[in-house]
């Protein structure tokens, strides 16, 4: 399997933080009030704003030989796919439960109040593969730390995990100790 086959532009890291920060609006009181929301949706219809992302995204992994990208439901699949064509490699989404087609394998995590669960194909990730895991937010964790055991269970290796934004009072690092994490940005 080919391996960072397509080079991104590399990063200037200040001007394209400062690009991303630009454009990520927050929303007060939503989806509840007392809530501040981070908006994303002004980044993803900025053109040099998303290229800016999906560059800081990938950089950390440029020639580490990832072989799939797992990118999480549902905006990880949005910067997901565009890291793993930059870096050569194959995309996995990874779903909530009942949303794949064929056999799965699946990893429960927490919530504030009760569990959900979140699935790959069975044959996404061949054992010993080496896996990039995505996402827009890390928040408490759990989804991400879900995927992570997700990709283990299916005999790959976790290179690292790339993130957007870290929401870091949620704490959800704590999760992580023993994963190479990538954040953009910490609110």
């Amino acid at each position: 399997m080919p391996h960072d086959t397509a080079t991104p532009d590399v990063p200037d890291t200040a001007a394209d933080l400062a690009l991303i920060e630009a454009n990520i609006r927050d929303i007060p009181d939503f989806p509840h009030e007392g809530i501040l929301f981070k908006d994303i949706t002004p980044l993803l219809n900025h053109p040099e704003a998303l290229a800016a992302t999906v560059r800081g995204l990938t950089a950390p992994f440029l020639g580490n030989g990832i072989d799939h990208v797992v990118g999480l439901e549902a905006r990880g699949f949005i910067f997901g796919a565009p890291v793993a064509m930059a870096l050569g490699a194959g995309f996995v989404p990874a779903r909530k439960a009942g949303k794949l087609p064929a056999d799965t394998i699946d990893q429960a995590y927490d919530l504030e109040y009760g569990t959900a669960t979140v699935e790959i194909h069975a044959d996404a990730i061949t054992p010993g593969s080496r896996v990039l895991v995505v996402d827009d937010v890390l928040a408490t964790g759990g989804t991400g730390r879900a995927a992570v055991e997700l990709v283990r269970k299916a005999g790959g290796t976790v290179v690292g995990f790339s993130v957007l934004m870290e929401l870091s009072a949620l704490q959800g690092r704590g999760k992580m100790p023993d994963v190479e994490l990538h954040t953009l940005l910490s609110v």
